[in-house]
């Protein structure tokens, strides 16, 4: 399969860019920035495209089978918070794109807020428990709640588009390099039955489960979640 990865220099990017070669797959790096293209390829072919515009986007995923999104709003959190809007920028820039392309399937790493913790009741939601959320659990301010924000903006326009995509949030939980263990749990719009650690994941295996979905797609238009 031919696979494309917008945010490839990224810790999730670049799992899902090494899980994709592991797999034998034809793997295309994207990045808007040819500075930060490595000398060391490691198999893959690189792409200088931005697609927060759609013309770059269009650039960006063709001739592809499928392309994950694991563009994120900026390095540090502050970063982050600061360039929050790139998120649904660039969803709103790859859904018009893929007009272009309707056979090409998109994977939008997205994040855990706007998990259910009960039928039509999201985490984000309660603000006050998810702000303690943010800061005693994931140890991030609690402004952080604008990107949690974002990232559900972008599954609203996911869901509201009636391209060939699938949204996968990490369990409201870390995600951080790790062990690539190929094991993890999954679900659909709640977050996963509590066990110790059960929303964190290694980026390793947050790679595994999304080349599993892609190998096989069982979540054509909708959100699923994974966690330990």
């Amino acid at each position: 399969m031919d696979i494309g990865v917008l945010g490839a220099t990224g810790l999730i990017g670049r799992a899902v860019v090494a899980e994709g070669l592991r797999r034998g797959h034809a793997v295309t790096a994207v990045t808007r920035d040819a500075a930060r293209v490595p000398a060391d390829r490691g198999g893959a072919t690189w792409r200088v495209a931005d697609a927060g515009d759609p013309e770059g986007a269009s650039r960006a995923v063709a001739g592809l089978d499928v392309v994950v999104n694991a563009i994120a709003p900026g390095g540090d959190i502050a970063d982050q918070i600061a360039h929050a809007d790139v998120l649904p920028a660039t969803a709103s820039a790859l859904l018009k794109a893929l007009e272009r392309h309707p056979a090409t399937r998109l994977v939008v790493v997205g994040g855990g807020g706007s998990l259910e913790s009960a039928p039509g009741v999201r985490l984000l939601d309660d603000e006050e428990g998810f702000a303690r959320v943010l800061t005693d659990v994931l140890h991030v301010p609690a402004e952080y709640r604008k990107v949690v924000l974002a990232h559900a903006e972008v599954l609203d326009l996911c869901r509201l588009s009636d391209r060939n995509w699938t949204y996968l949030s990490p369990s409201a939980g870390r995600i951080e390099p790790g062990e690539r263990t190929g094991r993890y749990r999954s679900g659909g719009d709640q977050v996963l039955p509590y066990e110790e650690g059960a929303g964190d994941i290694s980026t390793q295996d947050l790679a595994v489960a999304l080349l599993d979905e892609i190998e096989n797609p069982r979540h054509i238009q909708r959100r699923f979640t994974v966690g330990y």
